[in-house]
């Protein structure tokens, strides 16, 4: 069993959905990624993605790609983001890592290179959002042999055959696109985000925990997509908007990504399982 599968587990039992935070490695600079991760995890994120930052961020709407854009500015590197996974995990041992890259920097790196590399970093799960499912054999075979998750994304669009293939591809959860376009903050979750994640949790079963991203900002948001039947809610672009407005001032930074993931976590043990 995987890390990131324990940690689905001991929710489950708690009947909780899992919090999963994403921050870009090296935003606002590389050395305070490390204390803004432990912030969150301090304010209950049970698992931490680290988005490697890359100059075409096609899946990401603007608050995410001006974070990658400082990140870049300030000569972060996709091998800064294991530095940076060490960093964290000697604070915090049990919290899962999963890192978030577009396939470019692994083909640079070597896939059996990046893979070896990532594990002995820490690094629990591999999300590579321009990777086709179609063409990702010989990739999991690689993820699988090294005890790394391979974290595969279905849409509003992914209908049951193409589905099928994910879920025999994907490991340690689902990541659900719940909206069509970009990642970004909204204010509110639609009731078509909410129908899907019903859907999608019917379809799959329980065979994989169903984790659910874009667009999530609120507790509000977290509550009624767990209660749709989300083992998980994924939200990035509220924590990085946050690291953004307060990215001179990283101390007030870590307290408000505190406050706002203990605000979030809590919605995940009120919503009824």
């Amino acid at each position: 069993m995987t890390a990131i599968s324990e940690v689905f587990n001991q929710l489950e039992e708690r009947k909780e959905a899992a919090l999963i935070a994403y921050l870009t490695v090296g935003d606002p600079q590389l050395k305070y990624t490390p204390r803004l991760a432990a912030a969150l995890i301090e304010g209950g994120a049970d698992i931490v993605e680290l988005g490697i930052p890359f100059s075409d961020p096609i899946a990401d709407g603007p608050t995410i790609q001006a974070a990658v854009a400082r990140s870049l500015t300030g000569g972060t590197k996709p091998i800064d983001a294991l530095d940076v996974a060490r960093a964290i995990r000697k604070q915090h041992s049990r919290t899962p890592l999963v890192l978030m890259t577009y396939l470019n920097p692994i083909f640079r790196i070597g896939l059996e290179k990046f893979l070896a590399q990532s594990k002995d970093a820490g690094i629990s799960g591999i999300i590579v959002p321009d990777l086709p499912v179609e063409e990702s054999t010989d990739y999991k075979k690689q993820c699988s042999a090294a005890g790394v998750d391979s974290i595969f994304l279905a849409s509003p669009s992914t209908d049951q055959q193409r589905l099928e293939r994910i879920l025999d591809q994907t490991s340690g959860y689902l990541y659900l696109i719940s909206l069509y376009g970009v990642t970004g903050v909204r204010a509110n979750i639609s009731d078509e985000a909410v129908d899907m994640v019903r859907k999608y949790s019917s379809m799959i079963g329980g065979s994989i925990p169903l984790a659910v991203g874009f667009g999530i900002s609120k507790a509000a948001h977290v509550k009624r997509l767990v209660e749709a039947g989300a083992d998980g809610v994924i939200v990035g672009s509220a924590f990085v908007k946050m690291i953004g407005s307060n990215s001179r001032n990283p101390t007030r930074a870590a307290s408000k990504l505190k406050r706002l993931a203990k605000e979030l976590k809590k919605a995940t043990t009120n919503a009824s399982r």
